[in-house]
């Protein structure tokens, strides 16, 4: 959930019930499921982590100030590692499809590109490469995806 929430706000700030409802919008019948509070306890977390900063917003006279919340350069990275990682041997595909839906959502990434990244990493020879490379004791390399963001708004 963290990361789906890091993905809304690299599209642009915004306050809970905001995210909360774009959250809700796209992922349908599991956003549905949600609780309310999930969010508020998710951004303050993320903010706790160095992962998003908030100000406050003038509210309307009739509704208290807001809190905003948008991304740190460390919470740029991480969305942009995010994306870019590759769940091998098998990917979580609940997590998958949140990523997926949170890059669509927030125009951070193509979601086919996401998917062939996936079958390119899980094909046989790829397999074999990260196999060999782990058994020479180096890391196996990773894929990068270029996203927006990777780059400072």
């Amino acid at each position: 959930m963290q990361d789906a929430v890091l993905a809304m706000l690299a599209k642009e700030p915004a306050h809970g019930y905001h995210l909360r409802v774009r959250l809700r919008q796209s992922l349908g019948p599991l956003g549905e499921s949600m609780n309310p509070g999930q969010i508020y306890v998710t951004l303050a977390r993320l903010e706790k982590a160095g992962l998003v900063v908030c100000e406050r917003a003038e509210g309307l006279p009739e509704r208290p100030e807001r809190k905003v919340y948008a991304l740190t350069p460390a919470g740029q990275q991480r969305v942009a590692a995010w994306l870019a990682e590759v769940g091998w041997p098998k990917p979580d595909l609940a997590e998958f499809h949140l990523k997926l839906v949170a890059a669509a959502a927030a125009r951070l990434a193509d979601p086919v590109e996401l998917v062939a990244a996936q079958r390119r990493e899980r094909s046989p020879s790829r397999r074999r490469a990260t196999l060999r490379e782990c058994a020479k004791g180096a890391a196996p390399s990773t894929p990068t995806l270029l996203t927006r963001a990777s780059s400072p708004p």
